[in-house]
């Protein structure tokens, strides 16, 4: 019964072309249905069917805009990082790595690393400073630059 905020419509509207009456309001008549008759109720159904596609696109592009919205709102905390081969980093440890009884006080990266190769997409083959390979690839948002 209220709009939603993503398309700007009502959603009962979008689905069954009509406006949904609660069933107070047929049993008391208010003065936003007492004053209709059939003739004029056959007039808006006619019009609400005859509109109900140009609603329901105004309902995607407003959707569209709520989601760059969004998008926007999110992405402005993400700075991308991009690392060139070489590049001395440190890699985020993880709480599954972490032992359980060390505290808060635990190191949160650990490292440093080379970079072996940039693979694309911000994923990164690193290797230790004895030149054995870590296991996987490592994605930027799970690296920093080490400054010596």
């Amino acid at each position: 019964m209220t709009p939603k905020t993503s398309t700007g419509q009502m959603p009962y509207i979008l689905v069954y072309d009509t406006e949904a009456v609660f069933p107070t309001e047929i049993m008391m008549p208010i003065s936003r249905y007492g004053l209709l008759t059939i003739d004029v109720n056959n007039t808006e159904l006619a019009h609400d069917k005859d509109t109900i596609d140009e609603l329901r696109e105004m309902a995607k592009v407003h959707l569209v805009s709520y989601q760059q919205r969004v998008v926007n709102t999110f992405n402005k905390h993400v700075h991308m990082r991009a690392f060139c081969v070489g590049h001395l980093v440190l890699r985020k440890t993880f709480q599954n790595i972490v032992d359980a009884t060390a505290g808060k006080f635990v190191d949160a990266w650990e490292g440093p690393y080379f970079i072996d190769v940039v693979v694309g997409c911000g994923a990164y083959p690193l290797s230790s400073m004895d030149d054995t390979q870590v296991s996987r690839s490592w994605n930027a948002l799970h690296l920093k630059l080490y400054h010596v």
